[in-house]
Parts: C-alpha cells; sequence; structure tokens
C-alpha cells in the first residue's frame, strides 16, 4: 500500500506566496529527482510554469471575492510512498495521478511528481487551494488524512497493490490520531510532520529545515524551535519526544536511530489485556488471503469474482474487512449474523409499534362510536325494541352494535378513556420516529457485510457454510 499525507503550504516568513509556490513546485519536480522531467504531469496547468499559473488564479480569486488573508493556504500537498520492488515509476505517476484527481474531482489544478532517487519510489501532488473556475477555495477537513488514505487503498488494490493494516508504525501518526476523541496536541502535530519529513530522506539537517519549511513550518535557529502553520508559539525540538530531539533527528537523518513501534503506536488495535502476538498475528490473515487472492489474478477464485464483481468492489471489501477488524471467517460469520438480528429487531419493534398504532386508531374510532350512540341505544331499549325506533335510528345503533362487539372481542372489562389512548399513541410514534432513526444504519451495515461475505467467499474460492447447507436442503 501506498502510505500517504496531505499538508497544507502557506507563504513561508520571509518569501512572497509566489516565491514559495515556486519553491515548493520546484522542489517535487526537481530533473535529479524526476528522470529530468519525464515522471511529472500536470492537470489544468503545466509543470514547469504550474506555480505562475496557481499564483495568477490566487489573484483571480482575491479580485473575485475581495478575501485576501496573511498566512493563507496556496497549496496542498499529498504523497504516496509505495513498497519497494512492486510498482515502477511510470506506474507511480499513473496512481499519483489518479489520486488527485478523484481526491481533487477535477476541480483543482494539480502537479504530479515521482522521485525515484530512493530505495522506495514516492510521488508528490501539490495541488491548488483554488479551483480552476478561480471562484472557490478548497476547504480541509479534520480526518482527510485517513480519507485519503482509504482512497489511496482502494485505488491500489484496484492496480493489483498489496495494502497493509499499518504501513507506517511511528508515533503520532494519522492512523493514531483517528482513534483519539480529540485533536492531537501541538506537540503530536510537529513529531507528525517530522515524521513525514524524514521519510523524503533529507541529505542533512539543514535540508531538514528546508522541508519543514515546505510544509509552511517555520524555524527559528536562535531558539531551535518550530512554530506549526497558523499558530502562535513556538516548540522546541529538545522538548519533544526522544525520538524528535535535535539530537535524535541528526542520528535519523545519519541512519544511526530509527524509530520502532511500541505498544501505544500501534493504531486501530482494541485494547484487551488478554491479546497476544498469536492473536495479532491472526487479526490480519483474513485481510492477507483476500490480499493474496486479488493479486493471484490466474486463481481460479479470482476469474470466478471477475465474471460478476469489478476491482473496486474488491477493494472495498477488503478495507471494510480492515476496518471492521474481522480476523477470520467465524468472526465475519457472528458478526454477519449479528447485524442481521440487529436489523430484524428494529424492524419487529416497529412493525410491532405499527401494529399497535392501528389498533389504538381503531378503538378510538369504536369509542368515539359508542359514546355518541350511547343515549341512542337506551332509547331503542326503552321503546322495547321498537322497529319504528330501529328504523328512524338505524345507522347509530349498528355502530352502536360494531363497537359492542369489537370490545367482547377485545375482551376489555373497562373502556380505556380517549386521553389515555392518545398518550400512549404519542409515545409508540416517539419510539416508532427514535426506531427509525437507526433502520437505515443498521440496514445499511447489515447489507454491507453481506455482502462483503459473499464476495470473500467468492473471492477465495469457496462457498458459504450457511448457503451450502440450504443447498443440500433443496436437493433433498
Amino acid at each position: 500500500m501506498a502510505t500517504t499525507f496531505i499538508a497544507p503550504i502557506r507563504a513561508v516568513n520571509g518569501k512572497t506566496a509566489a516565491q514559495t509556490m515556486q519553491d515548493s513546485i520546484d522542489y517535487i519536480t526537481n530533473p535529479k529527482k524526476t528522470r529530468n522531467g519525464e515522471l511529472t504531469a500536470g492537470y489544468e496547468c503545466d509543470p514547469r510554469t504550474a506555480a505562475t499559473e496557481f499564483f495568477m488564479s490566487k489573484q483571480e480569486y482575491s479580485d473575485f471575492t475581495g478575501k485576501e488573508r496573511k498566512r493563507d493556504v496556496l497549496l496542498y500537498h499529498m504523497r504516496q510512498a509505495f513498497k519497494p520492488g512492486e510498482i515502477t515509476a511510470e506506474e507511480a505517476t499513473k496512481i499519483g495521478y489518479e489520486l488527485a484527481m478523484r481526491w481533487t474531482k477535477g476541480k483543482h489544478g494539480f502537479v504530479v511528481a515521482t522521485h525515484e532517487d530512493k530505495d522506495h519510489i514516492h510521488c508528490h501532488i501539490m495541488f491548488n487551494a483554488i479551483n480552476t473556475d478561480c471562484t472557490k477555495k478548497y476547504f480541509n477537513f479534520w480526518g482527510s488524512s485517513f480519507a485519503l488514505r482509504r482512497l489511496s487503498d482502494i485505488i491500489c488494490v484496484e492496480n493489483g497493490l498489496s495494502i497493509v493494516k499499518d504501513p507506517k508504525p511511528s508515533k503520532g501518526h494519522y492512523g493514531k490520531w483517528l482513534g483519539d476523541k480529540k485533536e492531537p496536541s501541538q506537540r503530536e502535530q510537529l513529531e507528525q510532520i517530522i515524521d513525514n519529513v524524514l521519510e523524503q530522506k533529507p541529505a542533512s539537517f539543514e535540508d531538514f529545515i528546508k522541508l519543514l519549511e515546505a510544509e509552511s513550518c517555520e524555524f527559528k535557529h536562535s531558539r531551535r524551535s518550530v512554530r506549526l502553520p497558523n499558530k502562535k508559539g513556538f516548540l522546541r525540538l529538545n522538548g519533544l519526544s526522544d525520538d524528535y530531539t535535535e539530537a535524535a533527528i541528526h542520528e535519523r537523518i545519519e541512519g544511526k536511530h530509527t524509530v520502532t513501534p511500541t505498544k501505544s503506536t500501534v493504531a486501530d488495535q482494541p485494547t484487551n489485556s488478554a491479546s497476544s502476538p498469536q492473536t495479532n498475528e491472526r487479526k490480519f490473515s483474513l485481510l492477507i488471503d483476500i490480499q493474496n487472492s486479488i493479486k493471484a489474478k490466474n486463481s481460479p477464485g479470482y476469474e470466478h469474482w471477475a465474471k460478476k464483481f469489478s476491482l473496486k468492489e474488491a477493494a472495498k471489501t477488503m478495507l471494510f474487512i480492515e476496518n471492521s477488524n474481522i480476523a477470520d471467517l467465524d468472526e465475519l460469520r457472528e458478526a454477519a449474523q449479528k447485524a442481521k438480528d440487529d436489523f430484524n429487531d428494529i424492524q419487529t419493534r416497529i412493525h410491532a409499534a405499527d401494529a399497535r398504532m392501528k389498533d389504538i386508531t381503531v378503538l378510538q374510532k369504536h369509542i368515539g362510536a359508542y359514546i355518541k350512540t350511547k343515549d341512542i341505544y337506551a332509547g331503542y331499549k326503552k321503546s322495547k325494541f321498537s322497529k319504528k325506533f330501529h328504523s328512524e335510528n338505524e345507522k347509530a345503533l349498528a355502530d352502536h352494535k360494531a363497537a359492542k362487539a369489537y370490545f367482547d372481542e377485545l375482551k376489555l372489562d373497562k373502556l380505556p378513556t380517549i386521553n389515555m389512548l392518545k398518550q400512549e399513541y404519542a409515545s409508540l410514534s416517539a419510539e416508532k420516529k427514535k426506531l427509525y432513526g437507526g433502520y437505515s444504519a443498521a440496514r445499511n451495515h447489515m447489507q454491507e457485510i453481506l455482502m462483503a461475505q459473499q464476495n470473500i467467499h467468492m473471492l477465495l474460492g469457496h462457498q458459504d457454510p450457511e448457503q451450502t447447507k440450504t443447498q443440500n436442503r433443496e436437493g433433498r
């Protein structure tokens, strides 16, 4: 899987917006890293003049909207880093282009540049914060890195590339951030940016500072501290965690220090004191089986799959299993059964509420008719059931008789009041509304997991045991 990140780029202190844009795009399109520009591509721009074109669109946006802000976001920087030996630089450029197009929906110009100067091929994308019409700006949302990673996963599976659960096990990565309920602290954000910068393999600490500034951070030499984009205070490097002090950064650049995963760095893992290494290994067995089946395009399972489904469906199924933390087919079967039970329970309760509300409506109608015709029936009785009285009040007497028959059918010793029935009806209506709030989500979850279950059995080349039982019964 291609590890990914997205970061905004603002004007660096001491540089104009135009200079910052030019420096940023010059960095990713460096001829020494992109085979003299062969590994670059542009959308709604020429990579050689993209900085100028993007700056002009910024000016046009300002003229159109009248908005001009200091330290405004100029560009957004995305990166994919691929598994060594699994992809060519040309393929990485195509995948990076597809990722940028699907992420921006074709509404923002962008430059894609693939670097092959490191052991791992990685792709840089710079897209304009202003849209192609120069009327709107891109809005970066919380959790965008997770969404980008998910989109990248789907594209990678569609192209036959492997994916992994935790592509980057270092501290403070976006997988961990997503698991936290609160936004990461400035210190955690800075450590994340440092990890991203060090992944680009700077040759020296000076190169590290340049890359840090390319991420819209400001480095103060006198205090050896860094200010995050759009933040006020500076953070001293020596005040960060042990892996992020200035000395540790020097050692990491020189290859003398590596960051190893710890218990707190494994993302998306359920906290369970009884968990063991065997459990963690087992956790990804189903994911690996699916992944290998997708990659083995000559396998019977893949051929059977390809007759009915696209790789895009395979990718969605794979990511559903990954995000649901399902380890094997037994867990998948249990999860599917629970999803069906939960949905059926909601559906049953809704139907019960519906039925009772209909009964209340009918009962109210008969009680109303009974009350209205009570005196008429008393008169009919007093007349000793006169035929003339009956003919004159035939409709009212029929309603009275029907009401009494309905009450006898329900075996009501005492009639409830209209007010009591109204209160019960209102309570059932509120309960039904509440149930409907979870109805769609439960139905969609059930459909998704049942579809995943069906797809996985098909892809792995064997049949669901439940389907086999059904077929055996039908064959008898």
